[in-house]
């Protein structure tokens, strides 16, 4: 069975970071194969700051064509929104009935799983692999962490947000280093994040 961890994201855009991380969780797991999952817009999350579905989609792409082990995914393109995560999964079992899906996430997000769409479903069904994120120094470990589905992995913490790239993009800056090459020639004569 082929095992395959589901990185989800606006990746708007996508950057070193993410491709540290993913590269880190499949040299350090039994992951088979990684996949970037684009979310759509979200239609409760304002639209100003975020690049098209198909744009990001692009970049993905673009940033993952020397990663054979890493693909990007549309899946919920098509799908109903707002898109829940369990709905996907549901949808990736029965098109993939022989793979085997596992969720990761960020430390931080852990901690609001119990609002997600069936969450039990979620926790009880799937392996769900958890990376460090900085944290607040009297901040506790979640009792999630001790879930026999759940796997906490010590990748590098990065500090480097799609946020922060925007916003210097917005200031003329120069965010190269920041930038899988293919991303940076992507946007680089482009006006995206450019103008308010």
């Amino acid at each position: 069975m082929k095992k395959v961890g589901l990185f989800f994201g606006s990746f708007n855009p996508i950057h070193i970071g993410h491709l540290i991380l993913a590269n880190y969780i499949l040299e350090h797991s039994d992951m088979d194969e990684l996949w970037f999952v684009v979310s759509p817009q979200n239609p409760f999350k304002d639209k100003k700051s975020l690049l098209s579905d198909h744009h990001r989609l692009d970049m993905v792409q673009s940033a993952l064509k020397n990663y054979p082990k890493m693909r990007a995914s549309n899946v919920e393109f098509s799908m109903p929104k707002p898109s829940y995560t369990i709905d996907t999964l549901t949808y990736l079992h029965e098109k993939y009935p022989d793979y085997a899906f596992a969720l990761i996430m960020g430390e931080d997000n852990l901690e609001g799983l119990h609002k997600w769409k069936n969450a039990e479903q979620l926790i009880s069904n799937h392996q769900i692999i958890v990376y460090p994120r900085i944290y607040e120094e009297n901040q506790k470990e979640h009792d999630l962490l001790h879930h026999e589905n759940v796997s906490r992995i010590e990748a590098p913490v990065i500090e480097l947000s799609a946020t922060e790239i925007r916003n210097m993009l917005k200031e003329g800056k120069n965010v190269r280093p920041m930038l899988p090459p293919e991303v940076f020639e992507y946007l680089d004569g482009s006006n995206f994040y450019r103008s308010t």
